[in-house]
């Protein structure tokens, strides 16, 4: 006899559900309902706005061009942290805040998708070990002691036993300390779930093309459906520009100037296998700009980043060879057996939204967060950092409830947590009881738990249905075919490469950037979505020309080459003919 499903939180039911239905009747709500709040942007700010917006009762609407967290948010260093460098640059508020926002994530908002992490520092004079000693206690005091570690210190010998990779010469001591992990990508998702759950309008491929005005207000925004180019208007009573990168191009489309600028800086990182780094911790290095750090990913690690300025496309920066050198320039500068470009599994490039100022070095210009109403009835919001997205979403809807004309409830969203958490730490504990009970191996149901939370049980549900979605999807071995059959039923992923890259981590994962998962995936999305066979071989070879793209923008010597290289490839997102 099958035992009951333990019963679910309200806030966790259908609604939720990011599928091609709820897609079509969110299109259908955005012509017809007037909102209060319309928020330009799915990346993790606007998932943020929309999040909090919900939260307090406002009728709310989330559109975004491309796919959740298409840009800068699935492109991060997937660290939640208060930034060591901005506790040594004096910037003890954006620290504070950071790490406030870091115990909230680990603790009550999202502990199936935020976990700690070990980072030890390398100390290269005696000196340090009471200069950085010193910001690592206000670090762990500004931060509380919430779910982490507080520092402790290493000898030399001490630090060769963490971190054996490590040249011998290359350290005196060392410091480890504790922050918080993130899929970022799955974490914005998760965010925009939420939103729907409490009755948000979201709608991806969806994207804002003119604004709407009554005389100087603004009152809605024009879109177009780019899976059929139909254009229709959305009323609004408030506008919320969250475009991060973007900011800039869609106050252009108001036709007047906007009261900040936004300036792109790239940073760029490289996946290598788990065996090639003889590591027990993450490591942080100091560079000559910034930090590079070495994350513990699964599998793997995570080795970035860069900070440098791009102007060029927004939607695929490119990673060119002199990035990638200059990564394993400085990882190798420490450790005894030098990475080389074969032990590259993937690579990735992203771009931060910095608010201009006047230094000519995108490392210096402020990650603090600003927010301003250019127009009456449009709020825009940009800066910060991906650990602040729920202040920054706070704060924009502050702004745009000084726009409507009733009294608005202060936000609930550092007290609502994301679908998936509740009773995340009960489960997690009765792992091996749900492993024995489905019939999937504990090992696996850790993988699910840790990516879904309690909504794992929709998954194995759908195991229970048709056990072929049970087994490892082809060529990436981490992941099962259930996975992407539920990306496309129920997290709103509409393209192949959706899961590959943003519902899965395939493309970086696997040394063939999840070519042979590629078609298997496709199938398996084919049924909720509803494609035929012409469908599945295009979104099939739209991937393969992506990867081969970006393998040959890897090769070129510079910026940009490597653009030239990268835009080779058609894009997904390209608006229906």
């Amino acid at each position: 006899m099958r035992k009951p499903t333990p019963p679910r939180s309200p806030l966790l039911n259908d609604r939720s559900r990011l599928g091609p239905e709820q897609r079509r009747n969110a299109l259908s709500r955005l012509e017809s309902e007037v909102f209060d709040v319309v928020v330009i942007g799915g990346g993790a700010t606007g998932a943020g706005a929309a999040l909090d917006a919900a939260t307090r009762g406002l009728n709310t609407a989330l559109i975004e061009a491309r796919d959740f967290a298409a840009g800068t948010s699935s492109r991060s260093s997937k660290l939640v942290h208060g930034g060591l460098r901005y506790l040594e640059q004096r910037d003890f508020g954006l620290v504070r805040e950071a790490l406030r926002e870091r115990s909230l994530l680990l603790n009550v908002l999202a502990p199936h998708l935020v976990s700690p992490v070990p980072f030890m520092l390398p100390l290269t004079e005696h000196w340090q070990r009471f200069y950085i000693g010193a910001g690592l206690v206000l670090y762990d005091t500004l931060g509380g002691h919430q779910g982490l570690k507080r520092h402790r210190h290493l000898s030399k010998r001490g630090a060769l036993r963490l971190a054996p990779a490590l040249k011998k010469d290359s350290l005196v001591g060392a410091i480890q300390y504790y922050d918080g992990k993130v899929d970022d990508a799955r974490h914005t998702m998760t965010t925009v779930r939420t939103a729907a759950a409490l009755g948000a309008a979201i709608a991806s491929n969806t994207r804002v093309i003119g604004f709407l005005r009554e005389g100087e207000r603004v009152t809605g925004v024009r879109v177009r459906d780019e899976a059929d180019g139909r254009e229709f208007e959305v009323r609004s009573r408030m506008v919320v520009n969250a475009t991060g990168v973007w900011t800039d191009d869609v106050q252009h489309l108001v036709g007047e100037r906007g009261k900040f600028q936004v300036r792109a800086s790239k940073g760029i990182h490289l996946v290598v296998p788990k065996d090639r780094l003889q590591l027990d911790t993450g490591l942080i290095l100091r560079t000559e700009k910034s930090v590079l750090f070495v994350i513990p990913w699964g599998r793997h690690w995570i080795i970035g980043t860069t900070d440098t300025d791009w102007e060029l496309d927004k939607a695929h920066p490119a990673a060119s060879s002199t990035d990638i050198d200059y990564v394993l320039d400085h990882i190798n500068a420490v450790i005894s057996q030098p990475l080389t470009r074969e032990d590259v599994e993937g690579v990735y490039a992203g771009l931060r939204p910095l608010l201009t100022g006047e230094s000519e070095s995108t490392s210096q210009l402020s990650r603090e967060h600003m927010v301003a109403v250019p127009v009456p009835g449009l709020v825009a919001v940009a800066g910060g950092k991906y650990t602040t997205y729920r202040v920054m979403g706070r704060d924009a809807i502050d702004a745009a409830a000084r726009g409507l004309d009733r009294n608005v409830p202060p936000s609930a969203t550092h007290i609502t947590p994301l679908v998936g958490a509740d009773g995340f730490r009960a489960l997690w504990n009765r792992r091996e009881r749900v492993a024995a009970d489905s019939g999937v191996h504990v090992a696996r149901v850790e993988h699910l738990l840790r990516r879904y939370g309690n909504l794992t049980e929709e998954l194995l549900a759908m195991i229970r249905e048709d056990p072929s979605l049970g087994e490892p999807l082809p060529g990436a071995d981490d992941y099962l075919a259930v996975e992407a059959r539920y990306a496309a039923s129920h997290e709103g992923a509409l393209h192949l490469d959706d899961v590959l890259t943003r519902r899965t981590r395939i493309s970086i994962e696997t040394w063939d950037r999840g070519l042979e998962a590629a078609e298997p995936a496709a199938r398996l999305m084919a049924g909720p979505l509803g494609w035929d066979e012409e469908t599945i071989t295009r979104e099939v070879e739209l991937y393969r020309e992506r990867v081969a793209a970006e393998r040959r923008s890897q090769e070129q010597p510079d910026d940009g080459a490597a653009d030239l290289a990268r835009l080779s490839a058609p894009d997904v997102f390209s608006p229906a003919s």
